[in-house]
């Protein structure tokens, strides 16, 4: 690993209407528009979309590092996250997340095992632990 701290750029553009053009050095260039419940034509990631994309993709890569460190192998993972963007006290923020995961690993391996290492995942996560709402992890794991 690099030494911190870490700097991530992005770049957003635009005109006054119409699609957002994300891009990263190195990185293939990304559109976004606002989602259905903002007006948007909820046919593109929106930024609340990408929230919740990042969340559950750092939540897979760090199960897999924290699985590597265990010396336990899994077949798949299969990850949904809710976001809850809600108003309270008039001013609009992801009250919530809800984090279900359901992990397959291999015959004989130990579910409670699992479950503590999903746990500990989720709570090594960067994205989760940098989130203000509440966050919740529904996890099951499937053997055989």
């Amino acid at each position: 690993m690099h030494p911190y701290p870490h700097r991530y750029t992005v770049a957003a553009s635009s005109g006054a209407t119409g699609e957002v053009t994300l891009t990263s050095p190195g990185l293939p260039a990304l559109v976004s528009a606002p989602p259905v419940e903002f007006d948007g034509p909820g046919d593109r990631w929106s930024p609340e979309t990408l929230l919740c994309a990042a969340l559950a993709d750092c939540f897979l890569l760090t199960l897999r590092a924290v699985a590597r460190a265990a010396k336990l192998e899994w077949r798949s993972l299969e990850i949904t996250v809710e976001g809850t963007l809600d108003r309270p006290e008039k001013a609009s923020y992801f009250t919530g997340f809800t984090v279900r995961a359901r992990l397959a690993v291999p015959a004989g391996v130990a579910v409670e095992r699992w479950k503590s290492l999903l746990e500990k995942a989720e709570k090594g996560c960067l994205i989760s632990g940098s989130l203000v709402g509440t966050k919740r992890l529904e996890a099951e794991v499937i053997v055989g």
